[in-house]
């Protein structure tokens, strides 16, 4: 297999790499039909895979001590639609019929995706190399207005002090 080197990722695959480091974050979490209102702490693990050409990232979610919420998501740059694409698996079981599409607006990458339970969007607003945000809303099927979910804040940390995934 022949994978790129990073020299000659364009530079959209390059804006990528944003999310690649281990992160740990404080999240709030928004009551809504799958759980409630609280706070979390969260892992997460993001490698640039193939050259560069993906970043996969795995996430996992604490509250009250237990894991409450898991992810596998994969990040990758559509050149054709010039869009950032991210398919998600996650602990819900949903499965997705296809990935959340989305561009770039300076530091803030923003990405949609809708499934017949209504439209989710996710926003990482990046501070600087070692912290980012992340916010998501959901919009119900059938529904005009958007419901906070869950939003956080995300240091870089040692990879080694995350316990296995």
């Amino acid at each position: 297999m022949n994978a790129a080197s990073f020299s000659s990722l364009s530079a959209d695959h390059q804006r990528l790499q944003a999310l690649v480091g281990a992160w740990r974050g404080e999240e709030e979490v928004a009551a809504t039909q799958w759980t409630d209102a609280g706070t979390a702490t969260s892992e997460v693990l993001a490698e640039a895979q193939f050259g560069g050409l993906f970043v996969v990232q795995r996430y996992r979610q604490r509250r009250d001590g237990t894991i409450s919420f898991g992810s596998h998501n994969v990040f990758g740059f559509d050149q054709q639609n010039s869009l950032v694409t991210m398919h998600q698996f996650d602990s819900m079981g949903f499965v997705p019929a296809s990935p959340a599409t989305g561009t770039w607006n300076g530091s803030e990458l923003n990405l949609e995706r809708s499934s017949p339970r209504g439209t989710a969007r996710v926003t990482y607003i990046f501070d600087d190399a070692d912290t980012y945000r992340m916010r998501l809303h959901f919009k119900p099927a059938g529904s005009d207005g958007w419901q906070d979910m869950v939003s956080g804040v995300y240091r870089r940390i040692s990879p080694s002090s995350i316990n296995s995934f």
